[in-house]
């Protein structure tokens, strides 16, 4: 009895994640042209790096571009508060997590997510671009899996932006020196990737990739 309720309750699960779809699709459908920006839940307002992410959002705005987080406090709230001052629009796509109370307030569309594959789909399906300012595990997860896509083209090719070079120049030195070394990855595949440190410079490696920046 206890398998059969297991496997009913496994099978009655597909209609939640067919609903998170559905919800995502419908409510980001009219977005536009959007960039998602990944960073730290962490990262409290009066270090360096919340400033930074709240110049990015601004940048973004101003070149026509929605600002997608995953709704989070940190990183996540600072892009979003930049966004919407510099008159653009941030989207959260809130995840249930028991450290993360709520939702950031910055955020004009928001969504919720039970499921983290489900909200990773959104960012993929709906962004442009992707930006990643300094974070933790789950910046790293929502990084490595847009450039697993890419280099097996399951995703059309679109810029990654890591944003900080002392955070994210040790992770390129390893790569480079580790998995092309190993043959684990093609010697282009860092290529796919962007490092830069300011606001203005997002906005340079967005032009240099051809992305369409709105008029």
């Amino acid at each position: 009895m206890k398998d059969l309720d297991l496997k009913t309750k496994d099978t009655w699960m597909v209609f939640r994640i067919m609903g998170e779809f559905v919800e995502g699709f419908e409510t980001l459908r009219d977005l536009g042209p959007a960039v998602s920006v990944f960073g730290s839940a962490r990262t409290q307002p009066d270090h360096p790096g919340y400033q930074l992410a709240r110049d990015v959002g601004g940048a973004l705005a101003r070149e026509g571009y929605a600002v997608v987080t995953g709704g989070g406090p940190g990183i996540m709230a600072a892009s979003c508060r930049g966004a919407v001052e510099a008159g653009g629009q941030a989207v959260g796509l809130n995840i249930k997590l028991p450290f993360e109370e709520k939702a950031n307030s910055f955020a004009s569309i928001s969504v919720d997510f039970d499921y983290f594959f489900a909200r990773k789909v959104m960012f993929m399906r709906y962004s442009q671009a992707l930006v990643a300012l300094p974070g933790g595990f789950g910046t790293l997860d929502e990084l490595f899996e847009a450039l697993t896509l890419i280099q097996t083209n399951k995703s059309s090719t679109f810029p990654v932006i890591l944003v900080g070079r002392d955070f994210w120049g040790g992770l390129m030195d390893w790569i480079r020196n580790q998995l092309v070394e190993a043959g684990a990855i093609s010697p282009g595949d860092p290529n796919l990737m962007h490092l830069v440190d300011t606001a203005e410079e997002v906005v340079a490696a967005l032009r240099s990739h051809r992305v369409h920046v709105p008029a």
